[in-house]
C-alpha cells in the first residue's frame, strides 16, 4: 500500500531512489554533525527521524533500518574521533567567534566545565544536546581528555542515539502508513522542513563564520 500512496502523493522519486540516497544523506550529516563545526547547523535529529519514516515506505524497509542504524552509528563513532583530533591538533587554544551565536568564548567554556566536572557521563549525554554534540569531541581533545575513556564514552553515546531515533522513526512510519493520506503527507512535510533547515543552517554557518575570531583557553580534563 505504501508503493501506491508515495506515487499518488508525488513522491515517487523516494521510490526510484532508494534507500542509497538516504544512507549517503544520513551518514554524511552524522559524520559531519560529529566532527566538524558546520555540524552545528544541521538538523541532524530531525533527518534521523525523517530517514525512518522514509525507509517505512520501502519493501525491504525493516533491513535498511536496521543496516542504516548501524552505518550511522559507525559515522558517529568516526566523526567523533575526527572530532577529538581536531581538537587535540589545536592545543588548548580553540577558535570562538565574536558575539557568535553558538561558537563563542561562552559555549566553549560551557562545554570545558562540563567535562571537568562529569567527563565521562558528558561526553555519553552530549550525545542528546545538538550544539553540545558537535562541540564535545573537539573541547575534549584540546583539554586532553583521556581518549580511552572518551572512546568509550563517545561510543555508547553513539550508539543510544542514531539508531533510536532512526528506529523511533521507522516504527513512528509504520503507524503512519496505516491512514492512507497520513503517510505521504507527514514525509512530505518532514522532507521539506529538512530542505529549509539545511538551507538555514548553511546560512547561518557563512553569518557565523565571518564574524571574527577569538580565541578561548581550554584547561585539562581529568576525567
Amino acid at each position: 500500500m505504501t508503493h501506491d500512496v508515495l506515487a499518488s502523493g508525488g513522491l515517487g522519486f523516494l521510490e526510484s531512489a532508494g534507500p542509497a540516497l538516504v544512507w549517503l544523506i544520513v551518514v554524511s550529516f552524522v559524520f559531519l554533525e560529529c566532527a566538524v563545526i558546520l555540524g552545528l547547523f544541521l538538523p541532524g535529529d530531525s533527518l534521523l527521524i525523517t530517514a525512518g519514516i522514509g525507509l517505512a515506505g520501502h519493501a525491504s524497509g525493516v533491513s535498511h533500518v536496521w543496516a542504516l542504524s548501524l552505518g550511522a552509528f559507525l559515522a558517529a563513532i568516526v566523526g567523533n574521533q575526527v572530532g577529538y583530533v581536531i581538537g587535540k591538533r589545536t592545543g588548548h587554544r580553540l577558535v570562538a567567534r565574536k558575539n557568535g551565536k553558538y561558537i563563542n568564548v561562552e559555549n566553549l567554556e560551557k562545554v570545558n566545565r562540563l567535562l571537568e566536572r562529569h567527563g565521562f557521563w558528558a561526553v555519553l549525554v552530549a550525545r542528546w544536546i545538538p550544539w553540545v554534540r558537535t562541540l564535545c569531541p573537539m573541547v575534549a581533545g584540546a583539554g586532553n581528555m583521556n581518549h580511552r575513556r572518551y572512546t568509550i564514552a563517545s561510543t555508547l553515546g553513539a550508539l543510544i542515539w542514531a539508531p533510536v531515533l532512526l528506529l523511533l522513526g521507522f516504527y513512528f512510519g509504520s503507524w503512519l502508513d496505516r491512514v492512507p493520506w497520513l503517510f505521504p503527507t507527514v514525509l512530505t512535510l518532514m522532507i521539506v522542513s529538512i530542505v529549509l533547515g539545511t538551507a538555514f543552517g548553511i546560512y547561518q554557518y557563512r553569518k557565523e563564520m565571518r564574524r571574527p575570531a577569538v580565541t578561548t583557553e581550554v584547561h585539562d580534563i581529568d576525567a
